[in-house]
């Protein structure tokens, strides 16, 4: 589709489509931060994909903080909302950068300053042991599961 899209008058018959009532902003400071499975790692979930096993959430992470192995078994889209992240000094993600990691990158993210990054998670991540094995995996599920024991699924859409 190449041309712009006209605004429909009030009694178009696409604009008896609409859905209502429409959704709400929500205020992301009536969330709470919770610890999360990585150290130096505080979350607020705000949706998960109980089909695809993904989920959308805020993350806050301590200054200094480095990640343990994972591996994103589905891919993710993130935004720096503020500080920094990198893997390697070659490339540091700072505030109102954007990255796309496809699913089965392998890393250990890094941050000097500290964090928050908005997270959509397209598919569950595995937290990988010295051997290299798989220690854990954080899913909807799991991260549904946290959001319980901390009191706040009721917040999350899903």
């Amino acid at each position: 589709m190449t041309e712009k899209l006209a605004v429909q008058l009030d009694e178009s018959l696409a604009h008896q489509r609409i859905t209502l009532p429409y959704p709400m902003f929500e205020s992301m400071e009536q969330r709470p931060w919770n610890p999360w499975v990585m150290e130096g790692v505080e979350y607020k979930l705000l949706s998960v994909n109980n089909r695809s096993g993904g989920f959308t959430c805020l993350l806050r992470v301590a200054p200094g903080t480095v990640a343990p192995v994972h591996h994103h078994l589905g891919a993710i889209e993130l935004i720096v909302l503020s500080g920094d992240i990198y893997y390697d000094k070659s490339n540091v993600g700072t505030t109102g950068d954007y990255m796309f990691e496809p699913a089965g990158d392998i890393h250990q993210p890094k941050t000097e300053i500290g964090c928050v990054l908005f997270c959509v998670f397209d598919g569950p991540i595995a937290g990988l042991g010295e051997d290299g094995s798989v220690a854990g995996i954080v899913d909807g599920r799991s991260m549904l599961s946290l959001a319980e024991a901390h009191g706040v699924a009721h917040l999350v859409h899903s």
